[in-house]
């Protein structure tokens, strides 16, 4: 089977029109860095972009999440709701049924993928379309979390706030940030350096032929949406450390930073390509986008027009790229 869209590697070598997406984040990030420490002279501080990355590190993680699935042709439009509900979850077992509160948190990851489980069932195994479960399971895990929280927060014991501010001995690195690269490193040596990557990009190049090539879609589908799902609740742990309470509506619209980091870094919105590089490099820049208009003054709601446009661009050169390619 010739895939149209074969699966990327780590570097740079070969045919440079396969890594197209990945130079232009990278001349828009290096681009956004310049102008940014023109303006506000805290850019040309290195231990203040790191302080800064610590806000990025939930939504890094949600972007690495979506990553895979993705690439297998697929869409989460729940990893936020997921993120939210496996709080609440937490918080619920800690003062309802007297779970430690640090117990409760290092549940999270569980359950997140056993949400994720769920999404993965009808989208691997039942075979509905993801844009439509996402949305359904969206609304589905909110809801859940409303019921439980109601409109209130519930707060997260003092020991256990303030990961954010801990610091790597001798080096910029907070605590967050190191999860967010541990958990970089892991999804793309999974995705790019190991069989079950190979079938995901397989999967999202062509779902018929993979199939028909002894690829077993449904594990494949159904396991990419358990780890997304679990990478939601890591993140809803490392959230609920930074803001100390649990609500409903923890990282709502968060979604659309996530999205827009993947699909600018390179990553296919039809499937079978992508990379994790690209996707960590697209995410800085939103970030440096989003922190330098933040300092600038710029409204919230502003903010998020730019970043739909950056995700509209982005569909726009991504179509463009392919186009030149095949020509």
């Amino acid at each position: 089977m010739k895939s149209k869209n074969p699966p990327q590697t780590w570097g740079l070598g070969g045919n440079i029109g396969k890594f197209a997406s990945e130079l232009v984040a990278v001349a828009l990030l290096v681009l956004a860095l310049a102008v940014s420490a023109a303006r506000v002279p805290a850019f040309r501080d290195i231990a203040y972009l790191f302080d800064r990355s610590t806000l990025l590190t939930e939504t890094g993680l949600l972007a690495l999440a979506l990553t895979p699935i993705i690439v297998a042709g697929h869409i989460d439009l729940s990893c936020t709701a997921i993120l939210a509900l496996a709080g609440v979850l937490a918080a619920t077992l800690a003062t309802r049924f007297g779970v430690p509160f640090g117990v409760a948190l290092a549940l999270c990851p569980a359950l997140g993928g056993l949400l994720g489980a769920l999404n993965g069932w009808l989208v691997g195994v039942r075979k509905l379309p993801s844009l439509v479960v996402t949305i359904g399971t969206m609304a589905l895990f909110r809801g859940v979390a409303q019921i439980l929280a109601g409109d209130a927060s519930i707060a997260v014991p003092k020991n256990l706030t303030g990961l954010e501010h801990v610091t790597i001995p001798k080096t910029y690195f907070h605590v967050p940030m190191l999860v967010y690269l541990v958990v970089a490193v892991a999804v793309g040596v999974f995705l790019h350096r190991t069989v079950f990557g190979r079938w995901t990009y397989a999967v999202g190049t062509s779902p018929e032929a993979a199939t028909y090539s002894g690829v077993p879609t449904k594990q494949v589908v159904f396991r990419l949406f358990v780890l997304s799902g679990a990478i939601a609740g890591l993140a809803s742990a490392l959230l609920l450390s930074r803001l100390g309470v649990a609500r409903y509506d923890n990282a709502r619209g968060a979604e659309l930073d996530a999205i827009t980091a993947v699909v600018l870094g390179g990553t296919s919105i039809f499937g079978g390509r992508g990379t994790v590089i690209g996707t960590m490099l697209a995410l800085a820049l939103v970030g440096i986008v989003q922190t330098g208009m933040g300092v600038a003054g710029v409204k919230a709601e502003e903010q998020v027009a730019a970043v739909g446009a950056l995700l509209i661009g982005a569909l726009l050169l991504g179509n463009l790229l392919n186009r030149k390619s095949r020509a």
